[in-house]
């Protein structure tokens, strides 16, 4: 095979298995968010449906600030039994794409080299340590007054998931600031 062929497809795959190794790290990534979400439900049944909805989510509640109106719910978020596979299966394929590119470039180790698909499970692991862990969701309810109804602005902090989760369980529509 001509060197810069070579030269470049090495180049290609290593820049690959960087990013690989930066995507299998960013899989166990918080991804907290705040959102205001506005509703005209009356204040009681709302804070009886978000308790009901985070309690069938298998959270507690945490702390109450009266002082603020805000509630702290914790939970523990389990890892995706789908993901850990699947970032496995990522890790194989890329330490088999590296393996062939190294067996080009160093032909004498050839037989030894798809022996590193070997360490893929790594990724599996890693992920499944780093994400299971306790989250907080923290909410606050507050009056919104609007033109023609009084409205509940609700200001959720919680992950990204959870959010959209939440927002649909509950019908509850984004504040559109203007």
């Amino acid at each position: 095979m001509d060197i810069p062929v070579l030269s470049s497809t090495v180049l290609l795959t290593l820049l690959l298995s960087v990013g690989l190794f930066f995507f299998i790290r960013a899989s166990t990534k918080d991804r907290i968010q705040v959102a205001k979400l506005v509703t005209e439900q009356p204040e009681e049944s709302l804070l009886e449906q978000l308790q009901a909805y985070f309690t069938q989510r298998a959270y507690r509640i945490a702390a109450v600030d009266a002082a603020k109106n805000q509630v702290t719910f914790e939970g523990f978020v389990r890892p995706s039994v789908f993901l850990a596979v699947f970032l496995t299966l990522l890790a194989a394929v890329g330490l088999l794409c590296l393996a062939l590119v190294l067996a080009l470039l160093l032909p004498d180790w050839a037989n030894i080299l798809p022996i590193l698909v070997v360490f893929s499970p790594i990724a599996g692991i890693f992920y499944w340590r780093k994400s299971a862990r306790p989250e907080q969701v923290r909410l606050q309810v507050a009056k919104l007054q609007g033109d023609e109804s009084v409205q509940n602005l609700v200001t959720v902090t919680a992950h990204r998931d959870e959010l959209a989760e939440l927002q649909r369980s509950l019908n509850l529509k984004p504040l559109e600031e203007s």
